[in-house]
């Protein structure tokens, strides 16, 4: 923890040179085993070594949103449980306000919190149900759960019946919400939403997305974000890294990014043609994935 208190140069995330691969001589780590994409048969019929992550190095600064978009099979899942030391890198260091995720993953732990896109609730429960369960799975005293579940859930804007009724009768995006305020029990200072609004009606993303916001403004949150939507990429994040085939194509400001091509009949380029600009690849959606 003497590393966090003592960095000073505004370094909140710190990814340098990361590889991971799997299928042949690739995972390092029971969880990497358990988690790994299926390995591709070769011409012999032997599964051939698949790098989800190439050689990847991006800094995250304090109190900054930082986005990462890429098509399905990308690495960003990935990339985000490297992260989170649900997987370790195979080369490379990655640093969360200055401790090592492979050496301190303890004090790495206390120090983030993750939102992925289908949160895993008892939806019989009540919201206060499931934040105080949390709680008590993150260690807090019953007192300090009790307190903390309803001062987060009133600051959502949750009403005292919404409180105590049923997760199911909630709608998706106040859902979401909660998510987000049960992974701020444990008061992380890096925060990391991997898709939290796919699947979300309009209403409920503007929702979502506006206590993302809140969460940077009023707590000082580090937030990376992964998301299959432009819109929500420009509106909430500072930068945004661009991923393709395990590897960054681009880092920028949303601004900085729509300079990287020319203007097509006068009009300002988008996100979505810089996407498909640099990497040759429509962004699909989750929800339009058809299972066959």
């Amino acid at each position: 923890m003497n590393a966090v208190m003592t960095l000073n140069n505004g370094t909140a995330l710190s990814i340098q040179h990361v590889t991971k691969a799997f299928g042949p001589n690739g995972g390092t780590s029971v969880l990497s085993r358990l988690r790994r994409r299926t390995p591709k048969p070769n011409g012999n019929g032997k599964s051939e070594r698949v790098i989800a992550v190439n050689d990847v190095s991006l800094d995250v600064r304090t109190k900054e949103i930082f986005g990462i978009l890429g098509p399905n099979g990308s690495g960003k899942s990935t990339l985000i449980r490297l992260m989170t030391t649900l997987l370790l890198p195979d080369t490379g260091q990655v640093q969360v306000f200055g401790l090592d995720v492979t050496r301190h993953e303890m004090e790495v732990k206390r120090l983030i919190n993750r939102v992925s896109v289908e949160a895993a609730f008892f939806k019989k429960l009540s919201s206060v149900e499931n934040l105080l369960y949390a709680g008590r799975l993150y260690g807090l005293s019953g007192q300090d759960a009790r307190r903390q579940t309803f001062e987060i859930l009133r600051r959502l804007g949750l009403k005292d019946k919404e409180i105590s009724g049923p997760l199911e009768d909630m709608s998706r995006g106040m859902q979401q919400k909660v998510a987000i305020a049960r992974a701020f029990l444990t008061r992380p200072i890096l925060l990391l939403l991997d898709e939290p609004t796919t699947g979300l009606d309009p209403r409920s993303k503007r929702e979502v997305q506006a206590f993302v916001q809140e969460l940077r403004q009023v707590h000082d949150a580090t937030i990376v974000l992964t998301t299959h939507d432009m819109y929500e990429a420009e509106a909430l994040c500072d930068r945004i890294a661009i991923l393709d085939d395990g590897r960054i194509v681009a880092l920028d400001t949303p601004a900085g990014l729509k300079k990287l091509i020319p203007h097509h009949n006068g009009a300002e380029p988008t996100l979505e043609d810089v996407f498909m600009a640099l990497t040759g690849k429509e962004l699909i959606k989750e929800e339009d994935l058809v299972t066959i």
